[in-house]
């Protein structure tokens, strides 16, 4: 049997509070490329072909458990009350493993670069005959992790640096933490592990020695040393985010899109780019960012929760929010904000100009300056501006408000009232000259200036 058609229980360890952070945020609440590390592990152990996921959190951690059930719905969540441990952390997930599962992973909230390719190889000795399958890495510098013991192709034990022989030390294959467990042994193991240590404590690396004494097979799996690392510091929380990018940044120009600068765009897990997309220097996509074929984001703009449309331009130095929706053809200049806003077909807002809560029809036209005035300083009102409409530079429309197609609003309007199909709007005050009347207010200031 495959490991993909056997059923698996994964049960992530979330119940690390990370003082070495320096945060009152729990450390896997932490972000990395838009979204927590936590939902990072949850989601590739779903890909991993997860059934079940148990989330083991520390006590008082309602604001993890709330996350697990934001980020996956159906996560069970299980309390460890006293900290005693990591394999007695997995066994506060005891009703889960009772369920009877092929598989049971054991995962780290803290660990989200693990792939799910990683996983599904951890699993796969399991439908082979093994009890138990560690992962390990080669570490560069092994000092201070424990080492896989090795005797033939089976793992006999894992191996702390301050109980390992010369000869054990000189080992490099480390090990990750993360463990596979068949399911027909794994409470048995778990509940065979003893506190014969210093901290009394119930260690699940402790799984390996007891599977063997028992006559069962354990194996070892490796992955990469950057794939395995953790988060501990605000430190390696940067290198993870660093990590996140350069696989972001591949993953996109591999699909067909161009960025002139990879090294200065920054994605969010779920940016979406599609082929013959380009992304000149230093842009930001925060989360839900989908930008279509042929579509240019042009230097220092901002995109978050916002749909591209074939062919448009963005930028430079554009903001696009929440709720943006640009259809194919249009144009966002520079230094414009869009904000829960659809801009129609070819449409254009170039320059200078704020568009929030509002509808911009196709071929529709906002100068330098444009303002939809949304919010009166309780709620958030709408603007319609039709097809081919055009608004003069700095002009304000005061919402709610209706600008009707093929319209026309006068440069410097204020505009409080709709405004018909192909009608002409002018809302500003008449202009008056006085000649002559410039030098007489000039010596007079003058003179009130001296005075002083």
């Amino acid at each position: 049997m495959s490991a993909s058609a056997r059923s698996c229980l994964t049960v992530v360890l979330a119940a690390g509070e990370g003082t070495r952070m320096r945060s009152t945020t729990p450390k896997v609440l932490h972000q990395a490329a838009g979204r927590s590390l936590l939902a990072h592990v949850l989601a590739t152990a779903r890909a991993a072909g997860a059934d079940a996921l148990a989330v083991v959190v520390g006590p008082d951690r309602e604001d993890v458990a709330a996350e697990a059930a934001k980020v996956a719905p159906g996560a069970s969540v299980f309390v460890q009350e006293q900290r005693r441990g990591t394999a007695h952390a997995v066994l506060a997930a005891r009703e889960a493993l009772r369920q009877g599962f092929d598989d049971v992973l054991v995962v780290y909230g803290d660990t989200p670069l693990v792939r799910t390719e990683t996983l599904e190889r951890l699993r796969a000795p399991l439908a082979h005959g093994a009890s138990v399958v560690v992962l390990g890495f080669e570490a560069e510098d092994p000092t201070g992790y424990g080492r896989l013991i090795s005797r033939g192709e089976s793992l006999v034990a894992i191996r702390e640096e301050k109980d390992a022989s010369d000869e054990e030390r000189a080992i490099k294959l480390s090990n990750a933490g993360i463990i596979a467990i068949s399911g027909a042994h794994a409470l048995d193991l778990l509940d065979r592990i003893g506190d014969d240590n210093a901290k009394r404590e119930f260690y699940l690396t402790d799984i390996v020695e007891v599977a063997v004494m028992s006559g069962l097979a354990v194996a070892a799996e490796a992955a990469p040393e950057a794939e395995v690392q953790g988060v501990n510091t605000r430190a390696q929380l940067a290198a993870v985010e660093a990590a996140f990018q350069r696989r972001l940044r591949a993953a996109a120009m591999d699909e067909g899109a161009t960025l002139i600068a990879p090294e200065t765009v920054f994605f969010s897990h779920d940016t979406v780019l599609g082929p013959d997309v380009t992304v000149e220097p230093n842009v930001v996509f925060g989360p839900g960012v989908v930008v279509a074929e042929g579509a240019v984001i042009h230097a220092f703009s901002h995109l978050d929760g916002a749909y591209v449309g074939p062919g448009v331009s963005v930028g430079p130095f554009a903001r696009l929010r929440p709720g943006t929706q640009l259809a194919a053809g249009a144009r966002v200049g520079n230094f414009v904000e869009i904000k829960n806003a659809e801009v129609g077909e070819g449409a254009k807002v170039n320059h200078l100009a704020y568009v929030g809560d509002a509808s911009v029809g196709p071929r529709a036209n906002l100068g330098a300056g444009t303002i939809t005035c949304n919010y009166d300083g309780f709620a958030k009102h709408r603007t319609t501006i039709g097809a081919g409409v055009f608004i003069g530079t700095n002009s304000s429309l005061v919402a709610p408000v209706t600008i009707g197609e093929g319209a026309y609003v006068g440069t410097g309007s204020v505009v409080t009232d709709d405004v018909p199909a192909d009608g002409l709007a002018i809302a500003r005050a008449r202009q008056v000259t006085k000649p002559g009347r410039a030098a007489r207010l000039k010596a007079a200031l003058k003179a009130a200036k001296a005075r002083d």
